[in-house]
């Protein structure tokens, strides 16, 4: 049971929309516990169009020390922070902003870390491998830095927006020692397949790639996340394939998001 609320709690909110099927209100304000920090996260419906009146009056109010961001707020709200890390930067998204002691914010992006950190955790080898990563976003984006860091020697990126592609593969040249490229969402003879889309929270979503093409050696993870086991990953088990879940990316970011929080990274 998550600890109650004190008037000396600080608040962390996690904004997003939507918002109802976020897991890190009870999984970071657990870790802060466990770190002996009286610290809350709490969830926040904020539309698209709100951001900025939010982000007003979050800044205004004493108590918060940090924010969650979830979608459709990583792009917009990196426009909010004064400073920010160099991954963030490189792709001008967050997925966490503290409050720095002048007032201000300071963003990172650990979706990526946290994205391939749970693929290891589930047994997948990434240094060396061939990845074939479906979708370009915030998310999608983070994880290709992290793919390439962690030692890919080739990442594939699909998005049904090629020119959303295209730009994060520009974006990528010449970063890391692995080749990146856009290309079709087939992923025949690749090691690695990750849905990195929305593709999964809605029970009428078709899912992200076409599971007959997959076979048993191939290593599939999926960023959907407080959905249960999402028809994607049962196609993927079903076949065979050693797979890694949303939730598995979030028990796995909870120590990174509290190192940043507590800034301790």
């Amino acid at each position: 049971m998550a600890p109650s609320p004190t008037g000396a709690s600080r608040l962390y909110p996690i904004i997003g929309d939507p918002i109802k099927y976020v897991e890190s209100p009870v999984w970071l304000t657990k870790t802060f516990a466990d770190r002996g920090h009286d610290g809350i996260c709490v969830p926040m419906q904020v539309p698209d169009d709100a951001l900025d009146p939010v982000m007003a009056g979050l800044t205004a109010t004493g108590n918060i020390d940090g924010i969650l961001v979830t979608m459709p707020h990583k792009h917009t709200a990196f426009a909010h922070c004064a400073t920010s890390s160099d991954r963030a930067r490189l792709l001008e998204v967050v997925s966490v902003i503290r409050r720095s002691p002048d007032g201000s914010w300071h963003g990172d992006m650990l979706d990526g870390l946290a994205f391939v950190k749970a693929q290891q955790d589930r047994g997948a080898t990434i240094d060396g491998a061939r990845a074939l990563l479906v979708g370009a976003g915030g998310a999608g984006s983070a994880i290709a830095v992290a793919l390439l860091e962690a030692g890919v020697k080739e990442l594939v990126v699909h998005d049904k927006d090629e020119d959303r592609a295209s730009g994060l593969i520009e974006v990528l040249d010449g970063f890391g020692t692995g080749q990146a490229t856009a290309g079709p969402g087939d992923p025949t003879g690749f090691d690695l397949v990750f849905n990195a889309t929305p593709l999964g929270m809605a029970d009428s979503d078709p899912l992200p790639i076409d599971p007959s093409l997959l076979d048993a050696s191939m290593f599939v993870g999926d960023v959907i996340a407080g959905h249960g086991t999402t028809p994607f990953i049962q196609a993927a088990r079903d076949t065979g394939c050693r797979t890694a879940t949303g939730s598995d990316m979030v028990e796995a970011v909870q120590a990174l998001m509290a190192d940043f929080m507590l800034d301790q990274n």
